[in-house]
């Protein structure tokens, strides 16, 4: 399995490095995965700045989405599944040759334009996480998945 995660935002503290650095090496045996960091825009000041910060960054995300690519939207509103069903819609969507490529906003959530694009929404948690943890979250799911999918052990 080969993924992509498009992700507004860099990581800046050591530790959250240090976990996503860990799950890419561990899904570097299942095909891997690519990791893009997309500029994120200052916290704006008003409701108008706001719309505009998120406008700039969907603009940037789906600039580096490629048309091949099944477009995924992390979303509270989204789709849930247990790991085993992760891990089964994974390889349903590999099996028909798509290509998932997540995309997680950051500190401001994803425009409408990402939105509309995205070829569906899932969801991890009705639970609002900080979009460095969320990368985490994604990679171990992700992991996890190849694991079920090949047969292998996992912690339930």
């Amino acid at each position: 399995m080969r993924f992509s995660l498009l992700c507004v935002g860099r990581l800046k503290e050591g530790f959250w490095q240090e976990a996503c650095a860990e799950y890419q090496k561990r899904l570097s045996r299942y095909g891997g995965v690519e990791i893009i960091e997309l500029k994120d825009e200052p916290e704006p000041a008003s409701p108008a700045l706001y719309e505009r910060a998120l406008e700039i960054e969907g603009t940037r995300m789906l600039s580096r989405l490629r048309p091949e690519e099944y477009a995924i939207a992390l979303a509270v509103s989204g789709r849930s599944f247990t790991s085993e069903g992760f891990a089964a819609h994974m390889e349903t969507l590999l099996a028909r040759g798509k290509r998932p490529a997540f995309l997680i906003g950051g500190s401001l959530g994803l425009s409408r334009a990402v939105y509309e694009r995205a070829d569906e929404q899932i969801s991890f948690s009705a639970l609002t996480f900080p979009h460095q943890l969320m990368r985490v979250i994604l990679l171990e799911q992700l992991y996890r998945a190849c694991r079920i999918g090949a047969g292998e052990p996992y912690h339930k």
